[in-house]
């Protein structure tokens, strides 16, 4: 681990790092130098206790809510910036205006999936440090490097990057932690590692070439937040020489208590932001995070009865569309995650068509309802939603759809849908749980599963849903039975045996791993109290930290 003593006359800050994972010296010392370790010392040392405070105050508003039954709801102390029709965030800037489809999920350690998707004529690359990555030292310095290569155009047959899908730079949320970096005694904030690094070796470069800096902003639980990362905008642009509001961010509302403080979000970024993004697997766990020990907010199978077309997700959606375009804000739907196979001739092939943008539902519905473009992951998705987008839709974005028509009410924002829990909806939540898992022990943040994407969004829902079921000692449909610890163990093991199979675990090290996952999963939904997000109970545990590099 190397030590260094950095700083100003205002701050002097104690910097330990730990030396370059295997195989990435070169990439090590290109991103760590002298002025870049100076940089992200004093950006870490000016802004951390802030962090701390923001998750104390989550900490706070989840225990004032178990303390008092209360419920989310719309703030009287900022009901006057909703009222207020006036008010509008800076325009959106140019190359942000057409966001018809995104690549998503796309962790950039993966090379060569990185490149195809520069090559590729989506508007652009949601450039994944979260959701879709597993944060390995070695991952977020190979992802962080070919950002950077990206940048500088050192990709062969790649467009500059002024013409190339844009960069949509997703740091990890405030819940992880850098394990890897030390600053005055204390582990780091992951965020502030992953978008200090980022600003510091690309932001001038992106002004330059009016290509950003933007990002993604992920899991943003109040109006605070968003006022923390506008603060830390503005000092990273001081710092760096940046004009005034040249970063743009979009945030992503993956908490129910987010949904209520929209507006709020917006008027804290209104010189730093480019709108609003939906997505409907974190956002359905929040609510067994924040209101899950409550059997009136029980999560029926999310396989057979959860989807945008249920009123608390189609009101969220509704509400995210109204108050972004009042606000001349971009918002954005959340990813297909379907892949479709290589035939097109194929009947496979046009049933997952078929599904993605069915009338009533799929990318259809998100476009009926005023979205201004959605994420694919499947790169083969990309023209055939741009065609849609262009067919149904006038112009680069739908910001001339007001939602005037739209009145969404707290209860509308709460009501659970009906519905109960079948046997296959419980095998299948156990199983991505499980395999999220593995993925991590083996430094992926997503993997392939019955022709779709997982990643840390699905696994969050299915661990959620597994846990609140045993909570709950919900009833199968199918027989009757209580889901209980026992059936959920018995069911464990009977589909680790089929997942060993399915992962063609043929040595012992393969075996063992899967058996590791297995036993993790079964630790965290018996639990008795709701660990808060999946992936800190991973990023915190012993087998993980000794597994990674």
């Amino acid at each position: 681990m190397a030590g260094f003593g950095t700083g100003s006359a205002r701050t002097l800050a104690a910097v330990e790092l730990e030396n370059a994972p295997q195989g990435l010296q070169h990439e090590h010392e290109t991103l760590f130098t002298a002025d870049s370790v100076c940089f992200l010392a004093e950006l870490i040392s000016t802004f951390d206790k802030q962090v701390d405070e923001i998750l104390r105050h989550r900490v706070a508003r989840k225990m004032e809510l178990e303390q008092t039954g209360g419920l989310p709801g719309f703030s009287s102390l900022t009901s006057h910036l909703r009222e207020d029709r006036t008010w509008r965030v800076l325009p959106v800037p140019e190359r942000l205006q057409n966001r018809h489809v995104d690549i998503g999920d796309l962790a950039p350690s993966d090379t060569e999936r990185f490149i195809q998707a520069l090559r590729s004529k989506a508007q652009g690359i949601q450039v994944d440090f979260d959701d879709g990555n597993c944060p390995t030292y070695s991952n977020q310095i190979k992802g962080i490097f070919n950002v950077c290569k990206a940048v500088r155009n050192q990709f062969q047959g790649v467009p500059p990057i002024s013409k190339a899908p844009v960069l949509m730079l997703r740091p990890r949320a405030w819940n992880m932690v850098e394990h890897n970096m030390m600053v005055n005694g204390k582990e780091v904030p992951g965020p502030l590692f992953d978008f200090g690094l980022l600003m510091y070796h690309n932001g001038k470069l992106l002004v330059e070439n009016k290509s950003g800096p933007f990002f993604y902003l992920s899991k943003v639980e109040s109006y605070l937040e968003a006022r923390l990362w506008n603060n830390i905008f503005i000092w990273t642009e001081q710092k760096l020489g940046l004009p005034a509001c040249s970063i743009k961010a979009t945030v992503l509302i993956e908490s129910i208590l987010a949904t209520f403080e929209m507006d709020e979000i917006l008027f804290e970024l209104r010189d730093h932001t480019a709108g609003l993004n939906c997505g409907i697997w974190d956002y359905s766990a929040s609510f067994v995070n924040k209101l899950g020990d409550r059997s009136a907010f029980l999560l029926p199978d999310r396989s057979k009865y959860v989807n945008m077309e249920k009123l608390f997700l189609q009101s969220y959606m509704d509400l995210l569309v109204q108050t972004c375009h009042r606000r001349g804000a971009l918002a954005t739907g959340g990813m297909a995650a379907l892949l479709l196979p290589n035939d097109t001739q194929s009947a496979h092939y046009h049933s997952v068509m078929a599904t993605v943008t069915r009338q009533g539902g799929g990318t259809m519905l998100e476009i009926n309802a005023g979205v201004d473009g959605f994420m694919v992951y499947d790169l083969k998705l990309i023209e055939p939603l741009q065609k849609l987008f262009q067919k149904h839709t006038l112009g680069p974005n739908q910001l001339h759809i007001l939602r005037e028509d739209v009145v969404v009410t707290p209860e509308d924002l709460l009501a659970m849908p009906s519905g109960g829990v079948t046997l296959h909806g419980l095998r299948y939540n156990i199983a991505v749980g499980i395999l999220f898992i593995e993925a991590w022990l083996t430094g992926r943040g997503h993997f392939f599963y019955r022709g779709q994407v997982e990643d840390s969004a699905t696994a969050e829902i299915s661990r959620s849903q597994v846990w609140q079921w045993i909570r709950h000692q919900v009833k199968l449909e199918d027989d009757d039975r209580a889901i209980s610890r026992s059936l959920v163990k018995s069911l464990v093991e009977e589909i680790r045996r089929e997942l060993q199979d399915f992962l063609q675990c043929n040595t012992e090290k393969a075996k063992q791993r899967l058996a590791t996952a297995t036993a993790m999963f079964l630790e965290v939904v018996q639990k008795r109290d709701f660990p808060e997000f999946f992936t800190t109970y991973l990023n915190l545990d012993h087998t993980f930290l000794s597994s990674s590099t």
